[in-house]
């Protein structure tokens, strides 16, 4: 009889079903695997779609939500690296108008490149609005920062910045203190120049001479180096576990805060023994009748120092860059300067009148702050359901009012991202400059320092014209993430003219 025939595998080794086993059990988790990614793409769909829907129904400005949980996150940081100084609000203006609805660094936002909306939001500053910036800024300003103050101890310390940097205070004394600090800084370049760090390390210095009357030196610079640790903090994760730049910006911090606590109690014991009042900042923050502790100075300055450090030094910086790339503007510019050089010795100081003589030079100075946009606009967060124009802000939502938006919108200013400082010497503005120009924001937090910055850019822009030419030979270009500045510190190269630096 014949025997069936043996079954082909009956003489195969078991390790050899190996491979067939592995294609059965990669099939198998190809589909498990396929199979979770499409529910989960269906449930963020969803998710989506219910948001959509569901703001929709609130009134709230059109727009897009993004994906879920990082929003348009990604696409926001990856615009702003580019050399367009405002790709992601151009895209969505064009499509939505300008305002319009995202959804940012876990957050819904409304965003407003509408001059009208950002008016009333920042007049109506604690009302219906409050402060609400990212966690990184506010635990490195430190929670008895400007930034972080509400109500009436908001409104006495804004108001009492600002009586140290008016009008009255220039003329009184930090007029001559600016031009001594900037000829100081300016005495010691030679040949290749990065503008930028120049520019940091001057007005550093007006500020640290502002609050405590220190001139430059070791502990003013060791100073600035560890700040510029802090300030790169800024813009990183809030947790010193999951970021390094974030952790060294901490321990930065508190070398800053030692630092100052040492001026602050040396100065008390001073007080303490009759010594000689000084008239800084720090001098009256002690002499307060409601008095300050250690921590509240620390807090206060270290916000005070973030426009020295950050915001002034780049727009002194641009408005050189802007200069050089304006022929015209530098020729005449220089000539501005050169009359007010004239009628004075080289070792004579700048006076407030020469100043506010400087016409041309504030036409230079707003168009930086224009085109430039160091501050590209500020976050607040809807203290109750507010209604905009038809549309509504519900409680506890953000709002980023862009200052960028508005002042590079042709609708308000003429071929708005051309630098051309001559259109404020004519109708080239087609709206008010109130209304669509504001660069040290508005409102009861508007910059308490802005008058102090502009004197400072001018004084500086004076003597760069008046005692050097400059080349720059170097290609630098503009990015805007996380702030405004040039990739490689603006070098230049310098060549000193006759005069104009002597004093010390």
């Amino acid at each position: 009889m014949q025997k069936p025939p043996a079954c082909p595998l009956s003489h195969l080794h078991i390790y050899s079903l190996y491979p067939f086993l592995s294609i059965i059990i990669m099939a198998f988790s190809f589909s498990f695997t396929a199979l979770a990614l499409l529910i989960s793409s269906l449930a963020a769909a969803f998710l989506l779609l219910f948001r959509r829907t569901r703001y929709l129904r609130m009134g709230l400005p059109p727009g897009s939500l993004g994906f879920p949980l990082i929003g348009e996150t990604l696409q926001l940081i990856k615009a702003y690296k580019t050399e367009d100084p405002e790709p992601f609000i151009d895209e969505r203006v064009t499509r939505y108008g300008s305002v319009f609805t995202t959804h940012l660094f876990g957050e819904p936002t409304v965003f407003s490149a509408d001059a009208e909306t950002n008016r009333f939001v920042l007049q109506n500053e604690g009302k219906l609005f409050e402060c609400a910036y990212p966690a990184s800024i506010s635990n490195l300003m430190g929670k008895h920062s400007l930034i972080r103050m509400e109500g009436s101890l908001h409104k006495r310390m804004h108001s009492f910045t600002m009586s140290f940097a008016n009008a009255s205070a220039m003329k009184d004394h930090l007029m001559v203190d600016i031009d001594r600090l900037v000829r100081f800084n300016l005495g010691s370049w030679s040949s290749r120049v990065l503008l930028m760090e120049e520019s940091k390390k001057m007005t550093f210095d007006v500020a640290v001479k502002q609050l405590t009357s220190f001139d430059p030196g070791e502990w003013s610079e060791n100073l600035r180096k560890e700040y510029h640790l802090v300030i790169e903090g800024f813009f990183s994760l809030s947790h010193p576990l999951f970021s390094t730049t974030y952790r060294k910006a901490i321990k930065a911090r508190r070398k800053v805060a030692e630092a100052l606590t040492a001026v602050i109690m040396e100065r008390r014991e001073e007080e303490k023994e009759g010594a000689e009042r000084k008239t800084d900042m720090l001098a009256a923050l002690i002499a307060a009748d409601d008095g300050f502790s250690d921590e509240e100075i620390v807090d206060f300055f270290v916000a005070i120092l973030v426009d020295a450090y950050e915001t002034t030094p780049t727009i002194m910086t641009l408005a050189v860059k802007f200069l050089t790339e304006t022929p015209l503007a530098l020729a005449q510019l220089k000539e501005e300067h050169e009359k007010i050089r004239a009628m004075k010795s080289d070792s004579e100081s700048l006076e407030w009148s020469d100043y506010k003589s400087m016409t041309f030079t504030q036409c230079v100075v707003n168009e930086t702050l224009r085109v430039a946009n160091v501050i590209g606009g500020v976050f607040r967060r809807a203290m109750t359901d507010v209604e905009i124009n038809g549309y509504k802000i519900p409680k506890g939502w953000k709002v980023f009012l862009s200052f960028r938006g508005v002042h590079l919108d042709p609708n308000n200013f003429n071929d708005a991202r051309t630098f051309n400082p001559w259109r404020w010497q004519s109708n080239s503005v087609t709206t008010s400059p109130s209304k669509v120009f504001t660069p040290f924001g508005g409102g009861p937090r508007i910059c308490p320092g802005y008058e102090l910055a502009r004197v400072a850019i001018s004084v500086f822009l004076h003597h760069l014209v008046t005692s050097f030419s400059w080349v720059h030979e170097e290609k630098d270009k503009m990015v805007f993430f996380p702030t405004t500045r040039t990739q490689k510190r603006y070098p230049i190269t310098v060549k000193r003219r006759g005069g104009g630096l002597s004093s010390t």
